[in-house]
């Protein structure tokens, strides 16, 4: 007997990877293919492919807009058409063994007041999913640009 979700899934998707950091990755669905290759600085032949951490990267920074946008529809100020999420994610050996990820968001919101875009980008880190995913777990920076 399984234990009911926390989460009411309006959306799925899989992907599947080969060869680790070094292989291929791919969603099930054939919309994403991606090479991947180990950067030389985790021991790696730094060829060309992406990495995880890029992937994470870049997924984190679409999402963290999106969650934006989600509070403007809620009653917040309107996120400007050229605001920018830029995610950085590093990867290195954890002082309790094992790896670990370190991550800043620096986000710019042109044309907003400063204490509205940092309100904003509060609210959107209650609600985005990589956020949510990442608290407790990671201290994720947040830089108002």
């Amino acid at each position: 007997m399984s234990t009911p979700s926390p989460v009411q899934v309006l959306y799925r998707t899989a992907a599947r990877a080969t060869g680790g950091r070094d292989g291929q990755a791919a969603t099930l669905d054939g919309s994403l293919s991606v090479a991947l290759a180990t950067p030389k600085e985790l021991g790696g032949g730094g060829g060309a492919g992406n990495n995880p951490e890029q992937l994470f990267a870049a997924g984190y920074a679409a999402c963290f807009i999106g969650a934006m946008k989600f509070v403007a529809s809620q009653g917040g100020p309107k996120v400007p058409a050229d605001a920018t999420v830029t995610a950085h994610v590093g990867i290195g050996p954890r002082a309790a063994g094992g790896f670990g990820l370190d991550i800043a968001l620096e986000v710019a919101l042109p044309g907003l007041d400063r204490a509205a875009a940092e309100e904003l980008v509060a609210k959107a880190h209650q609600v985005c999913p990589y956020s949510n995913a990442t608290r407790g777990n990671v201290d994720v920076k947040l830089t108002v640009a």
